[in-house]
């Protein structure tokens, strides 16, 4: 058993202020994620817990960082890749019979060439580093703040850069979640819109970022797209472990082409732990009440990673990363509700 291991079962007094700590954040943020107005307006506890952790991480967190530093620590690490584990018991197998192979090639297609393009864009137009690019290109093409997380220890990027990148989720999810009503209300008044209700669901679980903006976007629109886009997204989601495997596989092999160094490819085991997780909650063994317990425990989990990214992101660190982030994911906005709209009417047309 391994030292990380020993922690999750068994804190030791030097995980615990700062366990506390990042459990108070959590648990504020999830309460607040409650409120009728935070939910309509598609505000996540996730995205809460990271505000906050900035705001006690750039105040009164210097002062605590001495006893605090080791279970923030812990909170960043172990607690995410537990939470991303544990955010299988949200999907089952089925959820791919109900979209169909429509469903799946429009997610694959819609993953695949967003995070391309931001991989491109990022690095060779805009002139970002490379973590930054590939951290909003994984929030913008799989699920928001739980992929930029989840890639996080692939790339290994820095706490401000993966700070930058949810902060970008944040900014164009809710623009999104706003937007796609509109543009579905006006295009149906106009007489162009080539999508019925669940068509447009379809469209819109596989391009908004995250699942609270998609549940909101679908609900605005009406119910049978609210129940195809939820649906597609979870697809979506289920697509974020082959997407490590695949983003580690293609890193390392970068490393090996571009020095005479091997490179090891960096497994991320958890993502096989999400995977067998899908596969044993598709076998609905659990009781429905204990599933449901299992989720609010692994959206704490999730709320108290992402507290302790907060607190250890530094407000200069994001004043110093300029506009080229927003511009990035501004242009890759931009692709998912049109090159996004493209690849819906294509598939439609071909399947």
């Amino acid at each position: 058993m391994n030292t990380a291991t020993q922690h999750l079962i068994r804190p030791t007094p030097k995980l615990l202020p700062g366990l506390l700590l990042t459990a108070a954040i959590a648990g504020v943020s999830i309460w607040l994620g409650t409120l009728p107005w935070m939910q309509a307006h598609g505000i996540s506890a996730l995205t809460l817990a990271i505000v906050i952790g900035i705001a006690v991480g750039n105040s009164v967190y210097g002062t605590l960082a001495p006893r605090a530093a080791t279970g923030v620590g812990f909170s960043k690490a172990t607690l995410l890749r537990a939470g991303i584990i544990l955010y299988g018991l949200r999907l089952t197998l089925q959820d791919i019979g109900q979209v169909g192979l429509t469903g799946v090639v429009i997610d694959a297609l819609v993953l695949c060439s967003t995070f391309a393009l931001a991989w491109w864009l990022g690095t060779r137009v805009l002139g970002l580093d490379r973590n930054s690019a590939l951290l909003i290109g994984a929030g913008s093409s799989i699920c928001g703040a739980a992929a930029v997380m989840a890639t996080e220890p692939v790339v290994k990027g820095r706490a401000e850069q993966v700070a930058v990148a949810v902060a970008t989720v944040v900014v164009f999810g809710t623009l999104a979640m706003f937007l796609y009503p509109l543009f579905y209300q006006w295009g149906v008044s106009a007489g162009w819109m080539p999508l019925d209700e669940t068509a447009f669901g379809v469209f819109t679980g596989a391009t908004v970022h995250e699942v609270a903006q998609v549940v909101a976007a679908g609900r605005a629109i009406g119910e049978p797209a609210a129940d195809a886009a939820v649906i597609t997204k979870m697809v979506r989601v289920m697509m974020l472990a082959p997407f490590l495997v695949g983003l580690s596989a293609v890193l390392a092999r970068g490393k090996r082409a571009g020095s005479d160094e091997r490179s090891k490819i960096t497994i991320p085991w958890f993502a096989f732990g999400f995977i067998a997780m899908v596969a044993f909650n598709s076998l609905q063994l659990l009781p429905a009440h204990l599933v449901t317990l299992l989720v609010d425990l692994d959206t704490a989990l999730l709320a108290m990673a992402m507290a302790a990214l907060g607190l250890t992101t530094h407000a200069s660190a994001l004043r110093q990363a300029g506009p080229k982030p927003m511009l990035l994911a501004l242009l890759l906005f931009a692709w998912l509700l049109v090159g996004g709209m493209v690849i819906n009417l294509g598939i439609r047309a071909v399947l």
